[in-house]
């Protein structure tokens, strides 16, 4: 039995050895600035899914040290991020409160089992599994949990006390029954944080724009404190490491959980794959996915024992490790370590930040979510795909977010299967032969059409040009043995011609090359 190698067990040791002082000084800048993007991120996307304020942090700080240290890309950053926080609201809200005891167990024990089932595809090396779950089914769900996560921002946005809803529609059923209700004050601090965040953002690009914005907003309403007395804010907490938690397993609180921790879990590896490969296209590095699935993983199976929900990459912040110009993963590690320090020394900070601020930083958040061009591609290249967006999308506002994950799938699956269920033909004419030209596998799925294509055939010799046929199954050699007979008693015959070794091999599995009535020629 061969043993894993210390590069398999510590990834970390291949490329840590290279760090110098030089290296080593830059990633911690990069970290830093990471750090500032992180703070008023992490927050807000634990208040997206309803735990407190603090549970943001900690989710920024054990899972992406891990995750960076474990994983094979070089500028990957994991942590909370929108969509994955909307899913854990969604999933975990029918079972407890918001906010609670209960809830925030809850969520921990399902980041639990979702870093169960991404580990165990890492290690059974199923890391390609996540390309099942097509970019239009990402894509989709991104435009999706962008208007589920704005309307559930709305109601702190305009001061309203709205209880929680399972879907998108019903949360816009509830937003319009309080409308009368809103407050003023409210709406205008939101919209004081949006302005001076889109002008930072347009004057200063490099300087963190939301985090500026939200604290602007939290300075306007501290300055007047008669005139936004109405004014919710965040949640105190006491600054302090990651605790120690300890995870209750109950049976039914796991088959309850089981379903959405496997949507979340192969949400967050799509997002971190799809992620991790756009970089390392730009870096010019070789990604080792199975590890990354592995790092993902480790980070979610570790991370709630250390109060940590559930993490996966972050596009904003995995970009400004590239941009920044990180050497090494150790630009998150540090990333990581400077939040933790926020978290122990600044906490009394945090609530001061004025609720309507976060909701239009979250906004903003969402409003980053929407890919117009993504979506105008998708349109011009492939008209299936962009029905599975769409599908998708409308998925999203009208069921469950995990649900609406798995309808996704099954759409993509669906059309992939339609198209490899009927595989293409070219017929040519030479004299009593006819040429099939086939261009797609023979399996259990395209028999059928395959054997129609047959029998509707007229030549004396039915020619199937089979250079492209890569894989053949069972049900394909039996219905070709099936069809070559049913010639042979009309005195014609089938030939394969061009066939690959590995096909003719199959066929000849099921009678011997001796009895095979298909024929072959080169």
């Amino acid at each position: 039995m061969r043993l894993p190698s210390r590069y398999s067990l510590f990834p970390f040791l291949r490329w840590l050895p290279g760090v110098d002082r030089r290296s080593l000084g830059n990633d911690l800048l990069v970290g830093l600035s990471g750090a500032i993007l992180a703070l008023p991120q992490s927050i807000a996307y634990a208040l997206i899914a309803g735990l407190p304020a603090e549970y943001g942090l900690y989710a920024a700080i054990v899972p992406v040290i891990i995750a960076c240290l474990w994983g094979s890309s070089w500028h990957l950053i994991a942590g909370p991020t929108a969509a994955i926080s909307i899913v854990l609201f969604t999933s975990v809200s029918p079972m407890a409160r918001p906010g609670s005891d209960e809830f925030v167990a809850l969520v921990l024990v399902l980041t639990f089992l979702a870093g169960l089932f991404q580990w165990l595809l890492g290690l059974l090396r199923f890391g390609n599994l996540v390309n099942f779950v097509s970019p239009s089914v990402v894509l989709g769900f991104t435009l999706g949990a962008a208007l589920v996560i704005a309307l559930g921002q709305l109601p702190n946005l305009l001061g309203l006390e709205v209880d929680s809803q399972r879907t998108a529609v019903a949360t816009l059923l509830a937003l319009v029954e309080h409308l009368g209700q809103a407050d003023w004050h409210a709406l205008l601090v939101a919209l004081f944080t949006l302005t001076v965040s889109l002008l930072c953002r347009r004057l200063w690009p490099r300087l963190p724009a939301l985090l500026i914005g939200v604290v602007a907003g939290s300075l306007l309403v501290a300055a007047l404190p008669g005139f936004f007395a109405s004014i919710a804010l965040v949640n105190a907490f006491e600054g302090k490491l990651p605790p120690l938690t300890t995870l209750h397993f109950e049976v039914n609180s796991l088959l309850q959980l089981l379903p959405a921790a496997i949507a979340c879990g192969m949400l967050g590896l799509v997002t971190s794959l799809s992620i991790a490969r756009s970089l390392a296209s730009k870096s010019q590095q070789v990604l080792d996915a199975n590890q990354e699935v592995r790092a993902q993983g480790l980070s979610n199976l570790i991370g709630p024992w250390f109060s940590g929900s559930l993490s996966a990459g972050s596009f904003t912040r995995s970009a400004l490790n590239l941009q920044g110009g990180a050497t090494s993963p150790l630009a998150g590690v540090f990333s990581a370590v400077l939040v933790a320090a926020f978290a122990l020394f600044c906490a009394a900070l945090i609530a001061h930040i004025a609720l309507p601020s976060m909701a239009a930083a979250i906004l903003l958040i969402c409003w980053g979510l929407v890919d117009v061009a993504g979506v105008r591609a998708l349109l011009r290249v492939s008209r299936a795909e962009f029905v599975v967006m769409l599908l998708t999308l409308l998925a999203t506002l009208l069921l469950e977010l995990q649900t609406a994950i798995y309808a996704g799938v099954l759409a993509s699956l669906f059309f992939y299967l339609k198209r490899t269920s009927q595989p293409r033909f070219k017929y040519t004419r030479d004299g009593d032969d006819e040429l099939l030209r086939l261009e797609g596998s023979i399996f259990f799925g395209a028999c059928h059409y395959v054997q129609q294509i047959l029998q509707l055939s007229r030549g004396e010799r039915v020619i199937v040009d089979a250079h492209h046929v890569n894989f053949i199954d069972y049900a394909g050699v039996e219905m070709l043995h099936q069809e070559a007979r049913r010639l042979q008693a009309q005195n014609r015959q089938l030939i394969l011609r061009r066939a690959r070794p590995q096909v003719i091999e199959e066929i000849h599995k099921l009678e011997g090359a001796a009895n095979c009535p298909v024929r072959f020629e080169e």
